[in-house]
C-alpha cells in the first residue's frame, strides 16, 4: 500500500520521556505516565490504559466561580499509562514551559492541556466592570510545569515596553505581571473597527514590562 500518508511527516513520534511533545503543528502527544489536564473533548485517539475523567472548569470551587464569570477551561483529568493525543479544531498548538514562580494569563478558551504540577485560578481583568462579557476574567497559570496553548493562526508576541492595546478576543496570554484593563473603543478614536465580529466596542490595555501574544484571528464565545 502506498500513500503520503505513511511519509515519515505523518508517522507518530516516539517520546524520549514522559509529557507532552508536538506531533505537528495542530496534534500534541502526551506520553502519560501518571496524571495531566486536557481541555475536554480535546482527545482524538490514545493508546494504551488511560481513565479519562470530567471536572468542570478545574475542580469544584473553579467550577462554581466559572459559573458566576462565564470563563474558566472545561477540563478533564487524564490519568494512567500510554500516549494520548489532543487537538482543538485543527489549531496551532505551542508549547510553554513555566519555571518555578512563573506565571503567565492565559485566555480560557485557548488552553489545550498543562502538567499536573502548574497551578490555575481564574482571575478578574481590572477596569471595565459590567461593562462587557467578553474578556472579562481569564486564567493564570503558575510554574513549574508545561501548559500547551492553541492559536487561531500563527501568532505575534508583542514586547510590551510601552502601553499597549489589542482587541480582547485576539490576545490569546500575556505576562501576569502586566496591569491591565479596557478601554471603549471610541475614547481612542477606533469607533467600531474594534471586534467587528463579535459587537465588542472595547480595546484591552497592558501596561508595564512584559509581552502579550496575539493572533490573527478574533475568538467568538
Amino acid at each position: 500500500m502506498h500513500s503520503n500518508l505513511f511519509a515519515a511527516e505523518n508517522l507518530e513520534k516516539a517520546s524520549a520521556q514522559p509529557g507532552m511533545r508536538l506531533q505537528n503543528k495542530s496534534m500534541l502527544k502526551v506520553d502519560l505516565d501518571g496524571e495531566c489536564f486536557a481541555r475536554t473533548g480535546s482527545m482524538v485517539a490514545y493508546q494504551g490504559h488511560v481513565q479519562f475523567t470530567a471536572l468542570g472548569s478545574g475542580g469544584a470551587a473553579k467550577w462554581l466561580k466559572s459559573k458566576l464569570t462565564g470563563e474558566g477551561v472545561p477540563l478533564m483529568r487524564l490519568a494512567g499509562k500510554g500516549d494520548v493525543m489532543l487537538a482543538d479544531r485543527a489549531k496551532e498548538i505551542h508549547l510553554i514551559d513555566l519555571g518555578p514562580g512563573d506565571a503567565i494569563t492565559v485566555n480560557g478558551a485557548n488552553i489545550l492541556a498543562f502538567d499536573t504540577t502548574v497551578t490555575y485560578d481564574i482571575k478578574m481583568v481590572q477596569g471595565l466592570g459590567m461593562l462587557s462579557a467578553a474578556g472579562m476574567f481569564n486564567c493564570v497559570f503558575t510554574g513549574p510545569g508545561r501548559i500547551a496553548v492553541t492559536t487561531d493562526g500563527y501568532p505575534l508576541t508583542l514586547t510590551v515596553d510601552e502601553p499597549t492595546y489589542a482587541d480582547p478576543q485576539a490576545a490569546i496570554c500575556w505576562s501576569a505581571s502586566l496591569q491591565t484593563g479596557y478601554h471603549r473603543a471610541d475614547q481612542l478614536g477606533l469607533g467600531t473597527l474594534i471586534g467587528r465580529s463579535t459587537g465588542e466596542t472595547f480595546t484591552m490595555s497592558f501596561t508595564g514590562q512584559g509581552f502579550v501574544i496575539v493572533q490573527p484571528s478574533e475568538q467568538t464565545h
